[in-house]
């Protein structure tokens, strides 16, 4: 995985695959030794012998280029993102030692005894003839040489950077089947039984969480994708790492050695878990300080307020309940009170309800649902929030209030799909509520009425070439794995591709009509940039100059498109504000479903 094309991928693929495979191959050695001596069985022969030797030259070439490529990128190339330590030198010149001695011992072995068949290791053959005849002393002196340096190796392995390459079969391998989206709950009883709310000190992260501490490599990629850290935000992704990592071997305090500015610049994103080549959960460790924070009472200002309006009126805007259906005015919207038969559960949101331009989405959805013959009903007053704001702030147990809430009141209604249009609930509904007996199957407004443009029911949108740029939302593209949904609505059927250079790509509207264009930003798909909503931020004050949505304006306004589509709620809310900061020119900024119902009134 990574975050840009770095050149470091294949040299670490040459240095952990030479390693593993010398390392096995050795231990077929040894194992056909001592079968042979205990018990007169020898399987190194024949064609799987020459196999093998082969085998091991190749990896073992593979090995010493990969090392010394590394050593090579850390004197000359020095990337900034990894971090410079003279230990780290000292690793590599120890494996580059193991690499040549290897060669070496195998090349003295064959100069000691020739053998027919020892040109199925070049390497070592070559060597042989290099170095001339040896003595079965000197073989013996070059053996216990190796083995010394392969012992020197083991021992100081635990104390180096390089254990990563050991530590991350284990932390990959053992990674939480989860999505990274789903945050784990928190038991009352685990706090009865330890008498704390969140991590407060390592040993409160689970026993996977610490291994992943201790295998990060270091390189650097959370950090460089993190849309805090790029607009200047004190949160380093690698950096919560390591302090976590500093506080399990000295017994510290996490936010203290984490720090509280940092936790709570995280949007939850997910971009640095999408990148982390060992599979860290970064998420879980700051949303699990955070727990540890509000518990705490540390949490203040505008983030503490909607906490405040959340537990007294069931809504992160502090929303009275009666004027949840508002939005339903001049509309003849079905409500599972009165009765309506339905299909699909048309889940509004908080945001949905009562942000001017989320109305518009939520009332051009139900327009459409309406027109594509889709059997929906809507909650109305008897919705609430699922409580996602408040459990990524940090405040467990005010989510888990509003689970409980709200499972019975779907049970009552037998609600088994569910249809929403802002992907935090989405997320939440989807991956967290089953975990509190809430299962059903919840997709996202686009990929609902992208169906129903495939069963010809409505037409997708027809933008002029170049007009509409769209954002992907974080909880949608690279939480929940869609991306070609959205863009179905516009025309483009076409599989999407994230790496695709960042040029207008063309699409077909329906078979005879002219090729349309969709203005790609450069970050789409599961790589697109965060506008800084998520993680609770969306309630909290924003530095003017430190704002990940200006950014991601500046971005989308480099497509030149004079249209900004949205498929979020607080995407549309941050980026309305970054948009206005960043252009004086009259942006539109819309979502999808209304560039949808434009072209179905």
């Amino acid at each position: 995985q990574g975050a840009r094309p770095r050149s470091g991928a294949p040299m670490h693929l040459l240095i952990f695959y030479g390693f593993l495979t010398l390392f096995i191959g050795t231990s077929l050695l040894a194992v056909n030794t001592y079968s042979e001596m205990l018990f007169g069985f020898k399987f190194h022969q024949g064609g799987y012998y020459l196999a093998y030797e082969m085998t091991l030259d190749v990896m073992g070439v593979a090995f010493v280029v990969g090392v010394l490529w590394a050593m090579g990128r850390r004197l000359l190339a020095r990337p900034a993102s990894v971090g410079h330590q003279t230990s780290d030198l000292l690793a590599l010149g120890l494996l580059l030692v193991l690499g040549v001695t290897g060669f070496w011992l195998e090349a003295a072995r064959m100069a000691n005894s020739p053998q027919p068949w020892d040109w199925s290791a070049p390497v070592g053959h070559w060597m042989s003839g290099w170095i001339g005849p040896v003595s079965p002393g000197m073989y013996k002196a070059v053996w216990w040489f190796h083995l010394a340096w392969v012992l020197v190796f083991f021992a100081v392995l635990p104390r180096m950077r390089i254990r990563h390459l050991v530590l991350a079969i284990f932390s990959t391998g053992g990674s939480p089947q989860r999505a990274p989206s789903h945050l784990v709950p928190l038991s009352m009883e685990e706090v009865e039984r330890t008498g704390k709310i969140g991590a407060s000190e390592p040993a409160d992260f689970s026993r996977w969480h610490l291994l992943s501490l201790d295998a990060c490599m270091e390189c650097g990629r959370c950090t460089d994708v993190c849309p805090a850290h790029n607009v200047g935000k004190a949160l380093n992704p690698k950096q919560i790492v390591q302090s976590l990592k500093g506080a399990m071997e000295t017994g510290g305090n996490v936010v203290e050695a984490a720090g509280f500015e940092p936790l709570m610049d995280c949007t939850t994103c997910g971009a640095c878990v999408e990148v982390c080549p060992v599979n860290i959960r970064h998420v879980d460790l700051i949303v699990d300080a955070r727990r540890n924070l509000v518990a705490e009472g540390q949490l203040s200002g505008t983030g503490a307020t909607m906490l405040r309006q959340l537990a007294g009126t069931d809504s992160a805007w502090g929303q009275n309940r009666n004027d949840r259906e508002a939005w339903m005015k001049g509309l003849d919207v079905p409500l599972c009170r009165d009765g309506a038969a339905f299909d699909v559960l048309f889940w509004v949101g908080c945001a949905g309800a009562t942000d001017p331009g989320a109305i518009r989405t939520t009332r051009a959805v139900a327009q459409l649902l309406t027109k594509a013959g889709v059997r929906f009903a809507c909650l109305g007053k008897e919705e609430s929030c699922t409580g996602d704001p408040a459990r990524r702030l940090g405040d467990e147990f005010q989510f888990q209030e509003q689970a409980a809430r709200l499972v019975p009141v779907f049970e009552k209604y037998g609600v088994k799909r569910i249809v929403t249009t802002c992907p935090h609930c989405m997320n939440t509904l989807r991956h967290e509520y089953p975990d509190f007996d809430g299962r059903y199957e919840v997709v996202h407004h686009t990929q609902l009425l992208a169906e129903q443009v495939a069963k010809g029911r409505l037409k997708a949108a027809a933008p002029a070439a170049g007009s509409v740029t769209f954002h992907d939302p974080c909880y949608l593209a690279r939480a929940n794995g869609e991306s070609d949904a959205p863009r179905a609505l516009v025309g483009d059927d076409s599989s999407f591709n994230a790496d695709r250079a960042p040029v207008v790509a063309w699409v077909q509207s329906e078979p005879g009509q002219p090729l349309r264009r969709l203005a790609e930003p450069e970050h789409r798909g599961p790589k697109t940039l965060c506008c800084g909503a998520g993680g609770g931020r969306m309630f909290m004050e924003e530095p003017t100059d430190k704002r990940p949505s200006d950014r991601r304006a500046k971005e989308l306004l480099a497509t030149g498109a004079k249209t900004v589509a949205v498929g979020c709620p607080f995407c549309r809310i941050m980026l309305d504000a970054g948009l206005k900061a960043q252009s004086d020119e009259d942006i539109r900024l819309v979502d999808l479903a209304e560039l949808l119902q434009e072209a179905n009134p």
